[in-house]
């Protein structure tokens, strides 16, 4: 999964702050942050989408099941890009704390 290789990803950025981090070191970060929050939108959209009946002429099956993940989890995607559920930034956030607080370690 996406996501799973944006985090492990995560742990070749030297610690720091977010200034003290390179352009590209912050676009690892951001990617990151932003595949958790797909990922995170994904599982909740899969939940509220339990309880919906696809019963009918055309409707229900296994192939129902796969694309209606396959839609859920683009879905997912593009609400992380817009941005508005605010996930993503405490995930940054949550990162960077992490990683400023291994430096600290390393440092004593």
């Amino acid at each position: 999964m996406e996501s799973a290789v944006a985090l492990n990803n995560l742990h070749s950025l030297p610690t720091g702050k977010l200034s003290s981090l390179s352009s590209s070191d912050k676009a690892k970060v951001e990617e990151a942050a932003q595949d958790f929050e797909a990922f995170f939108l994904t599982r909740m959209m899969e939940s509220m989408f339990e309880g919906v009946s696809t019963d009918g002429m055309f409707g229900g099956g296994e192939a129902e099941k796969i694309y209606r993940s396959l839609l859920l989890d683009e879905y997912g995607k593009e609400m992380a890009k817009l941005g508005t559920i605010g996930v993503k930034d405490y995930v940054m956030d949550a990162v960077l704390k992490l990683q400023e607080a291994a430096s600290n370690q390393v440092e004593l």
